[in-house]
């Protein structure tokens, strides 16, 4: 009789097994509807053969990371929307909001994730269907948030992969410059004109498309991660960051935070920088009115004396980022855009705006995705 329980024990964990190791391969797609519109909020200036600035503040749900082509059907019918505004030309700059690469690391994987209230449910979630991917990841793993470097790390290759045809397609297909935002990749790098990675620590990078659809330059990173992010992302150098030539002029790029601090104006204006553009995204909602909490990351640099509290998130933006810190640089223009939606329990905000050294423009808060243009 022991003999026999202890076979059906077994037979039992054999049938667990099995049906767990089949559930983890299983990747039903759901059907999911996504708003497509998008509207024009600011159209600052006169057109002309300077060409334009144009930023595209999308309104972002996780379900729209079920898979690469559906993210790429909503920008395409944001920028196909702009293209019948009479924005788009060959010297259109188009710029992407932070992070719009990063949840590529949720495509392909199972509902739950996607339907999961947190972003710690979603993780648990990815985690548990791809345990043999996962744990090889974990034992590469180098950030102290070690399941979040594992699980970028295990689907970094086709995040890459993703990433360029996604991005480097739209580029292509609207023959525009591109500023695709950001990813989070081991040490991303392009050769070849490909995207590749390595196997280093994990950094927050934006790269940007030609309207051939390559690679500009090399990745530009994030220099000033934010203590959220500092769990599983590594600081990039300051003096990597770069100019690229672009048809509307000498564009450089900074992350979110990183136009907060002086140092990569500074190298920027090293390189002739004449266009700016920063990627941005703000979670949690309604805190762009909210008071400001102080530099998150990083010391405040020596030019600023303010004190948390003092002023609204939306007033320091205005104040310490990229529209008071434009002139430092020599740039002639730049824009600030914000991921906007609702990301499991993230939240966002952010008011994405434009900028010249003389002045600078919000575009106000709304529903929906909305469009943001500067002519040069």
């Amino acid at each position: 009789m022991r003999k026999l329980l202890k076979v059906l024990v077994i037979t039992l964990l054999l049938a667990t097994l099995g049906s767990y190791a089949l559930w983890t391969e299983m990747r039903p797609v759901g059907h999911y509807l996504s708003d497509l519109r998008s509207q024009v909020v600011l159209n600052q200036g006169q057109p002309g053969d300077r060409g334009n600035l144009l930023g595209i503040q999308p309104e972002l749900f996780a379900g729209d990371y079920q898979s690469a082509e559906r993210l790429r059907l909503k920008l395409h019918a944001y920028l196909d929307k702009a293209r019948s505004e009479g924005l788009l030309n060959a010297k259109t700059v188009v710029v992407l909001p932070e992070h719009i690469g990063t949840w590529l690391v949720a495509v392909g994987e199972k509902p739950e994730v996607y339907q999961a209230a947190t972003v710690s449910e979603a993780m648990t979630w990815m985690a548990v269907s791809n345990p043999l991917r996962l744990t090889r990841a974990l034992l590469a793993a180098k950030g102290d948030d070690r399941l979040a470097d594992a699980l970028f790390r295990m689907k970094a290759k086709r995040m890459a992969q993703d990433y360029q045809q996604l991005f480097g397609g739209l580029a292509k297909r609207f023959a525009v410059t591109l500023v695709a935002g950001s990813i989070v990749l081991p040490e991303p790098r392009v050769e070849s004109g490909q995207l590749r990675i390595g196997s280093g620590p994990l950094y927050n990078i934006s790269l940007v498309f030609g309207a051939d659809g390559a690679p500009l330059g090399q990745p530009q990173g994030k220099v000033f991660p934010i203590r959220d992010e500092q769990g599983f992302t590594a600081a990039a150098r300051a003096d990597a960051l770069s100019v690229v030539e672009t048809p509307a002029g000498r564009l450089g790029v900074l992350i979110c935070a990183d136009s907060w601090y002086p140092a990569g104006y500074a190298e920027l204006a090293r390189g002739g920088v004449e266009l700016l553009a920063v990627p941005a995204f703000l979670t949690g909602n309604g805190n762009w009115s909210k008071p400001w909490g102080g530099y998150n990351g990083a010391p405040p640099p020596a030019d600023v004396n303010l004190r948390p509290g003092e002023l609204s998130e939306g007033e320091a933006w205005q104040r310490l980022a990229m529209a008071g810190r434009l002139p430092s640089s020599g740039a002639q223009a730049g824009i600030t855009v914000f991921l906007r939606g609702q990301l499991w329990d993230m939240g966002s905000d952010g008011q994405s705006l434009v900028a010249t050294p003389q002045q600078h423009q919000l575009a106000g808060d709304g529903p929906g995705a909305r469009l943001i243009n500067l002519w040069l």
